[in-house]
């Protein structure tokens, strides 16, 4: 690169929270970044750069101006054990879930030690780094603010902060308006987020100042950027942006950053597992008729099923064999399973049980593919969204119930399982084998089922063309480009006035 261009290249530093569910869009969002001409740099630690070193690199080969650069994590100094630096290994307990989140606090100075050096343009930071936004200040420089959830979520959590209408119902299973959204929409107090619930709330008055810090440094920064698009949230990017006053930039579903490249959709989020994997899950899906497969697929969150809700899941799966729907369940490594289960479904071919992480976005695209029970965490959604299959809705804790709103009631693409806030202090049986089967039928066969996978089919094109030149996300990162790019010739500019 002329040393001339260089010095004129946007330069955009990337910061993400060490789970696979933030570093996975934010790793997107680096490489879409760096192809629309702009220099990244994702900052992480030793053990969590090599899961997505290999896309990085890749990029890297092929000119783009992309790179990772890793710094110590101080787990002994957190008071986590030693080679905890991703949240998948903070399981232990609640508690440790609470010192992990704190712990981003000693990521500070290293973090600003390199945008001391580097003076880039702009920095890019995940919502646990509160203190981003300070940070970005003392450089002027503007911080970008990521949450890894879409606009609905968003709006919807300050809906209930600003008029609380949860407080106003006498029991859990209330339904109750949420006021002054796009769409009616009605909850209950057993299916929002947990911070929201007084008897959920740990008693530490540290996290809920940690929480407030969060949100607050939403509010501070120049602006956020979206894991999502606007005809998948309708009417929610201008309710979060005129009736919430934030500036946001629509820029996703990053995911189809990987939709023309096999290796990189197989390696999104664990490279090894993904690549010993894939083959031979694609050969098993080749086998099947179309839409005749369920995939079940709870995410990374750090705590697995206890036995009673497993037997529950496995009971129902065999149930559904016997009417001609196959499956694919992904489960943890440690997960216990019933006795013989496992024997039982892989005779035949009849079902297919994999362990730890799974290539989900190949799975998802594949044609016997007809439904995905999903914890609808962001980024599954929005993988559902992009493969065009409905979905079976079992949110467990945070977001995720909000999340289920926006696929069931808005929508139209997924039917729910009934689950209520799952604690992360208690695993109790949230849903029966019947609920179980009753909504995977639903999804899978008959009249709704087609209305539904239409729809999903629909937005699936629509998502595309909302990633191709002329659409509304890649507009919004042009114009998010353009405005970084005036931001730093302005204070260039001022500099040299000054001076």
């Amino acid at each position: 690169m002329d040393p001339n261009q260089q010095q004129q290249q946007l330069h955009v530093v990337f910061l993400p929270f060490l789970a696979q569910g933030h570093m996975i869009p934010i790793t997107d969002m680096a490489r879409l970044f760096a192809r629309h001409g702009v220099k990244s740099t994702i900052i992480t630690t030793p053990l969590n750069a090599p899961l997505f070193s290999g896309k990085i690199d890749r990029d890297a080969q092929l000119g783009l101006q992309i790179r990772t650069h890793v710094v110590e994590f101080p787990a002994a100094e957190a008071g986590l054990p030693e080679g905890c630096e991703n949240l998948s290994r903070a399981n232990e307990s609640f508690e440790m879930v609470v010192t992990f989140y704190k712990s981003m606090e000693l990521l500070r100075r290293p973090v600003e030690e390199l945008l001391q050096q580097w003076r880039p343009d702009c920095l890019v930071a995940d919502f646990p780094f509160h203190w981003a936004s300070e940070s970005a200040r003392k450089l002027d420089i503007p911080r970008l603010y990521f949450n890894a959830t879409g606009s609905f979520a968003m709006c919807l959590c300050e809906c209930l902060n600003r008029h609380q209408p949860h407080k106003r119902v006498e029991s859990d299973s209330e339904p109750f308006l949420l006021p002054g959204l796009p769409h009616e929409i009605r909850v209950t107090r057993g299916r929002i987020p947990g911070e929201f619930r007084p008897e959920v709330n740990d008693d530490d008055p540290s996290v809920k100042e940690l929480r407030d810090l969060m949100l607050e440094s939403e509010v501070t920064s120049y602006g956020v950027v979206v894991n999502s698009f606007y005809e998948l949230e309708p009417g929610y990017p201008e309710h979060y942006k005129h009736e919430m006053g934030r500036k946001a930039w629509f820029i996703g579903p990053l995911s189809l950053s990987n939709k023309d490249d096999m290796k990189h959709k197989a390696e999104r989020g664990d490279s090894a597992a993904a690549i010993d994997r894939h083959e031979s899950c694609l050969r098993w899906l080749d086998s099947k008729e179309p839409n005749s497969v369920i995939y079940i697929c709870f995410g990374s969150i750090p705590i697995p099923f206890n036995a009673d809700q497993l037997r529950e899941i496995a009971a129902a799966l065999e149930t559904l064999l016997s009417r001609q729907i196959s499956f694919i369940w992904v489960v943890k490594k440690e997960e216990w399973l019933p006795e013989g289960f496992e024997e039982r479904i892989t005779e035949g071919g009849k079902g297919l049980v994999i362990r730890g992480w799974a290539p989900q976005v190949l799975i998802l695209d594949h044609g016997a593919i007809g439904g995905f029970v999903t914890h609808c965490g962001w980024n599954s959604t929005l993988e559902g969204v992009c493969a065009g299959v409905p979905m079976v809705t079992w949110p467990l804790q945070a977001e995720q119930f909000l999340n289920e709103k926006l696929v069931t009631d808005v929508l139209k693409i997924g039917v729910g399982v009934g689950a209520e806030e799952w604690s992360i202090q208690e695993r109790k049986i949230i849903v029966g084998r019947e609920e179980i089967q009753s909504a995977i039928t639903r999804v899978m066969v008959g009249e709704e089922a087609e209305e539904m996978r239409s729809r999903a089919r629909k937005l699936k094109e629509i998502a595309v063309m909302a990633n191709e030149e002329g659409g509304s996300s890649y507009f919004d990162m042009e114009l998010l480009v353009q405005e970084l790019t005036d931001l730093r010739d302005k204070r260039n500019n001022d500099g040299c006035s000054k001076s």
